[in-house]
């Protein structure tokens, strides 16, 4: 019997009198990536958030690895996501920030391959830059860079591919589908469906997350 990395249970959420979500039901079984799509504004943003500990919803239930997000260290060690922009610090350069990604999580920067990561997403030229005097796009591909150089179990992508040229999207869609490969769960929201498809993601609408019926 397979397991669920996520399990989403009659989850509601509102902004003000406004509903976004309504008892929305979802699985993601480990080791498979599903890909949320929809149009701007349906609420796929707000699923993810909640489903990463960011947000609370009004109602419903979450569960990710068998227990409530955001609650133990050991969440926050499996759980890799993008939902939230990151921090950059200052002084920091780009390497350095990659250098202290892998410390945080234990591993060795030179066994994890960060000079390596740089140059596949396009940054060894910039590796000695702080990153925000980095583009748009360069600041998407290092934030992504980072969260594929720390070892998780879930990734939590929120549009992945935006500000990202066609090499770069490749490239992205690329590493994800390695993750999945490699054992790894993702959920993902995208506008791009020959992007979710070449990272191997399985596309399900936010209108058809609706509750089981018995």
């Amino acid at each position: 019997m397979q397991r669920s990395a996520i399990s989403v249970r009659g989850l509601s959420v509102s902004y003000g009198s406004t509903p976004v979500l309504v008892d929305v039901n979802l699985t993601v079984v480990e080791g498979a990536g599903v890909c949320i799509t929809g149009e701007n504004g349906i609420g796929k943003s707000t699923l993810l958030r909640c489903i990463s500990s960011l947000q609370s919803p009004d109602a419903g239930e979450i569960e990710v690895f068998g227990g409530p997000p955001g609650s133990t260290p050991e969440f926050w060690r499996a759980v890799a996501t993008t939902v939230e922009p990151p921090t950059w610090y200052p002084g920091l350069t780009a390497r350095e920030h990659a250098e202290l990604v892998c410390r945080a999580h234990g591993v060795d920067a030179e066994e994890s391959g960060v000079d390596e990561a740089l140059e596949r997403f396009g940054l060894a030229s910039h590796a000695d830059a702080i990153p925000p005097s980095l583009s748009s796009g360069q600041k998407q591909r290092l934030t992504l860079a980072l969260i594929l150089l720390r070892p998780s179990k879930l990734l939590i992508l929120d549009e992945p591919e935006q500000r990202l040229d066609p090499d770069g999207r490749a490239t992205v869609a690329a590493m994800i589908a390695e993750y999945l490969a490699g054992g790894g769960s993702v959920l993902m929201a995208s506008h791009d469906d020959a992007f979710s498809s070449a990272a191997g993601m399985s596309p399900i609408s936010m209108t058809d997350l609706h509750p089981v019926q018995a």
